[in-house]
């Protein structure tokens, strides 16, 4: 098991990254991204949530913007990792779960700096699209604004895990859309916070409907 492991470790990433930039070729891809054209030419730090399991395009499509994202410490975190290193994203590690401090102190240092980051705010065991109260206080503690983010495909995988992650079948049509920005208060109390979860839970649900509607057609 431990060679199977270290061989998944070794050749994962970058049969991964491959796999991934050949499918990526074969697909037709609408980007709706006028929500933040303004932030990027400005520079803006900002936090880009995505469901956890609408993500697998994300590497390729937003490959070299420099973006922080937060990765488990499990070995299949350090898979990732690797993974998405190679489209130029760089991995923050740690979770809910494990290193949750650690990593959360790291994306509120880079939003700091200025970089953006990416959250998948019901990661990383769901429930599925059930934003988690975290985005909130990154948000909150930085200032930096949430958008939210969604990729639908016309035809794909849906595996059997908690979060139904998805993968677009070659040649489908695809389309990715970036929602308005969600700005938290400094000192939003409990009430405005939780008032905001939810505004980032029907934002990211009304994206990820509308996608979905439209690849159907």
């Amino acid at each position: 098991m431990k060679v199977r492991q270290r061989l998944l470790a070794l050749v994962g990433p970058s049969a991964g990254a491959l796999s991934l930039s050949l499918l990526a070729r074969t697909l037709s891809i609408r980007r709706e991204e006028a929500a933040v054209e303004a932030r990027w030419r400005a520079g803006l730090p900002t936090i880009y949530a995505v469901w956890h399991g609408r993500l697998a395009l994300m590497p390729w499509l937003y490959a070299r913007r420099d973006l922080r994202v937060l990765i488990s410490r499990s070995r299949d975190g350090e898979i990732v990792a690797a993974l998405i290193r190679r489209f130029g994203f760089v991995p923050v590690r740690g979770s809910s779960s494990r290193g949750g401090a650690r990593g959360f102190r790291a994306l509120t240092r880079a939003l700091a700096a200025g970089q953006s980051v990416v959250v998948v705010p019901d990661g990383p065991r769901g429930p599925r699209e059930v934003v988690k109260p975290g985005i909130v206080g990154l948000a909150r503690l930085s200032g930096a604004a949430v958008v939210p983010v969604a990729v639908g495909a016309s035809s794909e995988w849906r595996l059997r895990s908690w979060d139904e992650f998805r993968i677009p079948r070659p040649f489908a049509r695809c389309v990715v859309r970036f929602g308005e920005a969600i700005q938290i208060a400094r000192d939003a109390d409990a009430a405005e916070q939780d008032a905001a979860r939810k505004d980032i839970e029907s934002a990211l649900r009304s994206i990820t409907w509308q996608v979905d509607e439209e690849v159907a057609r």
